[in-house]
């Protein structure tokens, strides 16, 4: 690769030809008082972030009991509306409608929302809404990792949902698996419930307890021993 830039740390003096030949070459050289260690540590949090794997989602994102849920869907399927609910619930929203994915290290995808777009939601029927001027600065987050996908549908009677949660999905998203929970939509069902439901069974499964799992062996153990 060719040199992007040349830093001078410590205070010490360019000579001229070194400055001339890295501006024939387009090198810009950057100077700094700093000590190398100190200048290192500045600068090494902003390249990362500036040069990561970035990606943008359609959905919205909020942070459950902790859980980064992002909620995706067709447009028109009630991402908003159960995001909203979550907020009014004392949950946050971080980004709506147009996420922006981060991917940090080998396994951390980073959510936020544009920077012109704030905490604004769309909600239709009444239109564009500012979560933070309703709801205060506690309903909202400038970034959340994205730790659950929830995929929002329409109920398909034709199609074989999960009903036992053994099967895992999972989505891949800038070359990193994310546990995905597909949620039929029909009449009558709380899904602002299930999202809360979705946030906390995850936080069991990572304090090592998987409750599909465990029932499963139970069950099986209960036969065996019934078989005998």
């Amino acid at each position: 690769f060719d040199v992007p830039a040349v830093f001078v740390s410590k205070g010490q003096e360019v000579p001229d030809y070194f400055v001339r030949t890295a501006t024939s070459h387009g090198i810009p050289v950057l100077c700094s008082h700093r000590s190398t260690k100190t200048l290192y540590q500045r600068i090494k949090p902003f390249l990362e972030k500036s040069l990561a794997p970035t990606t943008t989602l359609h959905g919205s994102l909020a942070s459950v009991y902790g859980v980064g849920l992002l909620f995706m869907g067709e447009s028109g399927i009630g991402k908003s509306e159960c995001v909203l609910d979550l907020v009014e619930r004392g949950h946050r929203l971080v980004a709506d409608d147009l996420v922006i994915v981060t991917r940090q290290g080998n396994d951390v995808l980073i959510g936020r929302g544009h920077e012109l777009q704030g905490h604004h939601m769309e909600i239709r029927g009444i239109g564009i809404i500012d979560v933070s001027a309703l709801f205060g600065v506690r309903a909202v987050r400038q970034q959340k990792r994205i730790e659950v996908i929830v995929n929002l549908e329409l109920w398909d009677q034709d199609r074989a949902y999960s009903r036992t949660g053994l099967d895992e999905e999972t989505r891949t998203v800038l070359g990193i698996e994310v546990p995905t929970v597909t949620v039929p939509l029909n009449p009558g069902k709380n899904i602002t419930v299930i999202s809360e439901v979705v946030a906390m069974n995850h936080l069991l499964k990572y304090s090592g307890t998987h409750s599909a799992a465990a029932f499963d062996r139970k069950l099986r153990q209960y036969l065996e021993q019934d078989y005998e």
